[in-house]
């Protein structure tokens, strides 16, 4: 491969990178809502994985079904972890113009 088409290539990848700071930068403002139980439980998680808003029913709170809770908030939290993946694959895909490149590549 002549220089000049490395030198290209190393272009296109500090540009991909570029945009992979940027997209990371903008999904980090993004939120997703998750919720469990019926929407006993209620989840916001931003684009980096934190929760950022959790509310819970005050129905539901009691002594007697202190596992159920836990078990509806875990299951609220691991489906808005879900939905930030979809969200992340779909900007990807708008990215990389559906170039398939290996997980990891950025």
């Amino acid at each position: 491969m002549p220089n000049g088409g490395m030198a290209k290539i190393m272009k296109q990848l500090q540009q991909a990178q570029t945009e992979m700071s940027r997209l990371q930068e903008e999904l980090g403002g993004k939120t997703v809502e998750s919720s469990s139980g019926g929407g006993a439980v209620r989840v916001v998680v931003d684009g980096q994985k934190n929760l950022v808003s959790l509310q819970i029913d005050p129905e539901v709170i009691s002594e007697g079904n202190r596992e159920m809770l836990e078990d509806l908030i875990i299951a609220a939290v691991n489906e808005a972890f879900h939905r930030v993946d979809d969200m992340i694959a779909a900007e990807m895909q708008k990215l990389t113009g559906g170039l398939n490149l290996p997980p990891g590549m950025f």
